[in-house]
């Protein structure tokens, strides 16, 4: 059972600028709550237990957010403000460890990962979970992390979470060639590559990778022989490449819907889904949206 998931949080959040010039980006909100909450969240209801945050001394905000404010719990306690108190105190269940460790260099996604290897360890597998991606599991039975981390504990093999996209937008991702049949949602199968980018009449496949990766202790080994790439930094594809190549890689198709709130509209989208069915607002949002509609 895999009980540890890294949260590469220590990037600086450009794309999201001006909004993150001196707020994190994952402690933006989605309606009432900010993103890093949903994807902790996320991972928690997948059975992770660890919660391994890399992050960066000017990110102190993501930690405080998932340490318990004893003064702010006790002024509520004394106001009797109850129900403020419980949604204080279920940011982190009590069984959930939230971990951090700093990259003190931005060298690369794959050199964020290779900072939690002291905590993680070589034998272990783990999750890894890109925060900018908001994974929408609404109406499932199982979240889509949960069905990968039994993909994997069928197989042995880690896995890529992949999602359809649009045949004419392959070249703004990274794209997978599966080895033989695409899997269905739900499921997995093996791949034979992992393209970057590619053209349109280029591309494998139209299943793109979405941030969500299952990997085995082994990458940290490959992470640490791996020369920078692209960018002058430590590419994590470049690693799972070699993984591929020694173990073998899986693509495990999702049942949910991504959000990028990375991006702007991405982001706004995100508020859109997630606030029409907010338990309190959900009613309210929803006649707002319809007196704000555009008419043809």
């Amino acid at each position: 059972m895999i009980r540890k998931a890294v949260l590469p949080v220590a990037g600086f959040g450009t794309r999201c600028l001006p909004a993150s010039k001196a707020i994190p980006k994952e402690m933006i909100t989605i309606v009432d709550r900010p993103v890093i909450q949903y994807v902790v969240q996320e991972a928690v209801a997948a059975g992770i237990r660890d919660i391994v945050l890399v992050t960066h001394g000017t990110k102190s905000a993501i930690e405080n957010h998932f340490d318990k404010h004893f003064e702010l719990e006790a002024g509520l306690e004394a106001k009797g403000k109850t129900e403020l108190l419980e949604e204080l105190r279920a940011i982190v269940p009590e069984d959930v460890n939230i971990i951090s460790v700093r990259q003190p260099e931005p060298l690369g996604l794959g050199h964020a990962v290779l900072c939690a290897r002291p905590v993680v360890g070589d034998n272990e597998a783990f999750a890894v979970l890109l925060p900018d991606v908001l994974v929408d599991d609404e109406g499932l039975e199982r979240n889509d992390l949960a069905g990968m981390i039994e993909a994997f504990d069928n197989t042995g093999r880690a896995q890529l979470m992949v999602e359809e996209v649009p045949r004419e937008l392959v070249y703004k991702y990274g794209i997978v060639a599966p080895k033989g049949e695409a899997p269905a949602p739900g499921e997995s199968c093996e791949l034979s590559g992992l393209v970057e980018k590619p053209a349109v009449e280029d591309a494998p496949s139209n299943l793109s990778v979405i941030g969500r990766y299952l990997l085995p202790g082994r990458i940290f080994a490959l992470l640490a022989q791996t020369k920078p790439g692209a960018g002058n930094e430590i590419q994590l594809t470049d690693a799972i490449a070699q993984l591929r190549d020694e173990q073998g890689v899986d693509a495990y198709r999702m049942q949910g819907k991504t959000f990028d709130c990375g991006h702007q509209l991405g982001y706004l989208e995100a508020i859109l889904a997630y606030g029409r069915r907010h338990p309190k607002y959900g009613k309210d949002f929803s006649e707002l949206l319809q007196r704000y509609a555009v008419e043809d």
